[in-house]
């Protein structure tokens, strides 16, 4: 026992060592650039981005730095936070495998959420998943919209209109968002809400990001569990942990959402093996994107068909890349709505106008000014880290200014840096949006200022990085916008909305994407 004892420090001692050299090897090969000064030498900022309300400290950071800032991550790691589009455009696009996501946070993704894409790195495994989703996400888009309509037209309004005038929006919206992507993502229904019911798996959905955010400094190290043995094993260790601790509140999520999801794809594919494709179409009237994406690697080649888990593993990536950014989006456009109310009229007679709330086609309704309008002009902070595969330069659309005086534009970073997406710089940029950048203004998209197309920002949507830019963008953004204009659609003509006398602060710590 004093040997294994013995063992376990001298690996220690060396593991912290050597990651000592790395930080001083990585942080003395950039340059001085400005940003805030470290609060903690263990922790750095990650408390400050982290916490609760980080809201102040992250605009400090986008607003006050420029394009390209450095901040402090665990025991002195050095990030960077850019949101100078030419640098971002190296980074997401041109050389988009040189700066890739954390190893060790893939292997914990994969840990957590199975073999789908928000766990799969390189040309081959996740290019291969992207390549078989996309179809399912861009030609099959317009089938769900009737889904949508009747989760949302009949639901929300049984929902709300309950004689209570002061409702916890956020709360309806997520309760909307799982609904929406349970029906046509999965063909499973979680909450038909009509009234408040109780689904083991969508409280385990909406509870693991607060869980999560508990480990959010412990989040590198989840990987290295896979060190301590089998998985049985590893299981054993998390039951001997006290129940209060974030560990086994995780586990225990994780192992709700794993289980439930093994069980509806279980349930779809002995349906299609005992009925074939006929009875395959029939789940979820065949039009959800679990049996589209079915149907489809079924009729693969054997080069290009996904594995059980790799399938099953894009249950949980399509749930929980459309529930908390979806549900957010809407709550802030509501509460915007609410503050504006000059815009909410001018909205609500657009639809009205277009009948918009009785099931209009999908063409229709996406090409409502207004409405198409109010839900571009949203400023979404996500947080993406990459790491830098390698040496690199990453080229600035504007030269910079150092602490010590020097003018940069490049900057060197070296195999290992951590780079911040500054999404919500990019967002708000003055020089690209003009000087109200910082104002809701749906009224801005109606004639686009000459400045934002000449900034080249690589985008997926609007010249916005909300859905991120290259083969990692946000693989369902066309599907979350849909949700949205049709949500928006019900509720803006079916109801007014006010803010009520309690205060509306924003808890920024779950704003992240891997």
């Amino acid at each position: 026992m004093l040997d294994i004892a013995r063992a376990v420090v001298s690996l220690t001692v060396i593991w912290t060592v050597s990651y000592l050299i790395r930080v001083y090897l990585v942080a003395s090969s950039l340059p001085k650039l400005p940003g805030p000064p470290s609060e903690s030498f263990v922790t750095g900022n990650l408390k400050q981005w982290f916490s609760r309300n980080a809201d102040a400290f992250q605009k400090h950071v986008a607003l006050d730095y420029g394009p390209v800032a450095r901040l402090h991550g665990m025991i002195g790691w050095p990030l960077l936070y850019v949101s100078d589009p030419k640098a971002l455009h190296t980074i997401l696009v041109k050389e988009e495998l040189s700066y890739l996501h954390r190893k060790e946070l893939m292997i914990g993704n994969r840990l957590m959420f199975g073999e789908g894409v928000f766990a799969t790195l390189g040309k081959y495994t996740h290019t291969r998943q992207r390549k078989m989703l996309n179809p399912v996400f861009s030609t099959n888009l317009g089938h769900m919209f009737p889904i949508f309509y009747d989760v949302l037209r009949n639901g929300m309004r049984a929902s709300i209109d309950s004689g209570e005038n002061e409702q916890d929006v956020m709360k309806r919206m997520t309760r909307a968002a799982l609904e929406a992507i349970g029906r046509g993502g999965l063909g499973h229904s979680f909450d038909p809400l009509v009234k408040d019911s109780q689904d083991a798996f969508a409280d385990a959905i909406t509870s693991f990001n607060p869980k999560m955010t508990r480990l959010s400094y412990l989040r590198r190290f989840i990987p290295y569990l896979s060190w301590l043995g089998p998985a049985w094993f590893r299981r054993f260790l998390v039951r001997l942990m006290p129940k209060h601790w974030a560990i086994p509140q995780v586990y225990s999520v994780v192992r709700t959402i794993n289980q439930r999801s093994a069980e509806i794809y279980e349930s779809k594919k002995a349906a299609s093996q005992e009925g074939g494709a006929d009875a395959l179409k029939s789940l979820g009237n065949g039009k959800d994107l679990m049996s589209i994406l079915m149907r489809a690697n079924m009729a693969a080649s054997v080069g290009e068909h996904l594995s059980d888990d790799a399938v099953l593993g894009q249950m949980t990536t399509f749930v929980f890349g459309a529930l908390d950014t979806t549900a957010a989006m809407l709550s802030r456009i509501l509460q915007l709505l609410a503050v504006h109310q000059g815009v909410q009229r001018e909205l609500r007679q657009e639809l009205l106008e277009a009948r918009a709330a009785e099931g209009v086609a999908y063409d229709q309704l996406d090409a409502l000014p207004l409405l198409d309008s109010a839900c571009r002009e949203r400023v979404v902070r996500m947080l993406r880290v990459t790491n830098a595969q390698r040496d690199g330069v990453l080229p600035l659309s504007q030269p910079i200014m150092t602490v010590d005086g020097q003018t940069l534009s490049e900057i060197v970073v070296s195999k290992g840096t951590e780079i911040i997406i500054g999404t919500y710089g990019s967002n708000v940029n003055a020089e690209v949006w003009g000087p109200d950048a910082l104002e809701w203004k749906p009224e801005r998209w109606s004639k686009i200022l000459s400045s934002v197309a000449a900034a080249h920002i690589p985008s997926v949507y609007s010249h916005l990085m909300t859905f991120s830019a290259g083969r990692r963008a946000c693989i369902g953004f066309k599907f979350s916008e849909m949700e949205m204009k049709v949500l928006l659609a019900v509720l803006v003509t079916n109801f007014a909305f006010e803010l009520s006398e309690k205060p509306v602060v924003w808890n920024v710590a779950d704003g992240t994407q891997q």
